[in-house]
């Protein structure tokens, strides 16, 4: 069966996967997840530590000067942007939510920054829900695997993944999907020719007729 395969093979590969962004708390979790748009998780390691030591919390991010945000970031892509957008989801998470993250979607969604994905990154690591982010690496590979299809767009996949994989670990299996993304089914060059899901692969196959 397609999906125990799929499940097996992600398995052996990424037994124990977790978030190649470095964070300590709900909060750190979800301003590195606003950061990491458009931008490498190793490039949001690299300004966060000065970020979260000087801002730790939204009480203090709120009153962030903009140019020291800016200055922090401006090695990653949309600094300008993304310094606005966390110092004013910390003013709406101060004002709003007794500087809490919020564990319910229409909430988080409401935070500058913060769309779907982000949303569903958070509600999954941070309150145990069983949802799923896509971003461009589970995008590809549900496709290329035949769960979703080319014309689908990011919530028509992420609901067939939600249907194809019911009573799996989901959280579990965006990072599983994303490392298999990055590391093996790349966009270009994907490394085909030793991958475990050869048989079930569409991209494999019509690469191969």
């Amino acid at each position: 069966m397609k999906k125990v395969l799929i499940i097996k093979a992600l398995n052996e590969m990424f037994p124990n996967p977790r978030s190649d962004l470095n964070y300590s708390n709900n909060f750190e979790m979800l301003v590195a997840v606003v950061l990491s748009a458009q931008t490498t998780d190793v490039s949001v390691n690299k300004v966060t530590p000065e970020l979260f030591r000087k801002y730790p919390n939204p009480d203090t991010l709120k009153d962030a000067p903009i140019e020291d945000l800016e200055n922090i970031l401006k090695s990653i892509g949309l600094y300008k942007t993304k310094a606005k957008n966390i110092k004013n989801l910390s003013q709406i998470l101060h004002d709003k939510f007794n500087s809490e993250i919020p564990s319910e979607r229409s909430d988080l969604e409401s935070l500058p920054g913060v769309g779907r994905k982000t949303a569903n990154v958070v509600l999954a690591n941070a309150f145990g829900k069983n949802v799923i982010a896509v971003d461009t690496h589970v995008n590809r590979v549900s496709k290329r695997l035949g769960i979703a299809k080319e014309s689908d767009n990011i919530l028509e996949v992420e609901n067939k993944i939600v249907k194809y994989f019911k009573n799996n670990d989901l959280s579990k299996l965006h990072h599983q999907l994303i490392f298999f993304g990055r590391y093996h089914c790349l966009a270009r060059n994907p490394k085909c020719e030793n991958c475990p899901l050869q048989e079930v692969c569409l991209f494999y196959k019509n690469k191969n007729k």
